[in-house]
């Protein structure tokens, strides 16, 4: 019988993707992941090197993920806030990217692995930004990349800190999803505004 090694490094994956986004980078363990995706430690170690490398690889598929079912050419032709919207949506159905990178903010200290890798995940909606403020359907008070950082921030923040936003608003219903939701939409559509 032949070895699944793909559908093997699929279940790591996920269990990774569980394991840190609950524990981060430094409080799991390999064996942990291991015996949550039902495999020995060492497959994990032959397929992703050490629990950081594994954590950069993780991160890296889940930032490639979110820019494969968000993706965004130019807000010269894009409603910035109905990108905002999908973003929100995002996050929404998968929290755990925004908890692997409030890990990632915690456990490194200065640049993060494949920093300049992973900064094409975030240059090509730079560039979206700036072809929108080229054609006058963006504003151009605000820097694009300062943009940028914001809409994400606005889509984004729901997720990465629920407490507050449980704290602040109604309890979460449908109704209040919806809320959430339209109030992102319309912030960022007020700050790429043009005058």
């Amino acid at each position: 019988m032949a070895w699944d090694t793909e559908g093997t490094k699929r279940k790591i994956r996920e269990a990774a993707v569980r394991e840190f986004a609950a524990h981060g980078p430094d409080g799991t363990t390999v064996e942990r992941i291991a015996r949550s995706a039902g495999v020995n430690k060492e497959r994990v170690y032959n397929y992703f090197g050490d629990k950081r490398s594994l954590f950069s690889h993780v991160l890296r598929d889940e930032l490639a993920k979110v820019a494969q079912a968000v993706p965004v050419e130019s807000f010269a032709k894009e409603d910035v806030g109905d990108y905002a919207g999908r973003v929100y949506d995002y996050h929404r159905e998968r929290p755990e990217l925004a908890r692997l990178l409030r890990w990632e903010g915690l456990a490194f200290d200065g640049e993060v692995p494949d920093e300049e890798l992973r900064r094409e995940y975030y240059r090509y909606k730079l560039a979206a930004v700036v072809d929108g403020q080229e054609h006058g359907t963006v504003t151009t008070s605000i820097d694009a990349d300062h943009l940028i950082f914001l809409v994400l921030s606005l889509a984004g923040w729901w997720t990465a800190v629920p407490q507050v936003a449980r704290m602040l608003t109604q309890p979460l219903t449908e109704e209040e999803e919806a809320r959430r939701r339209a109030s992102v939409v319309e912030a960022a559509r007020r700050l790429a505004r043009t005058p």
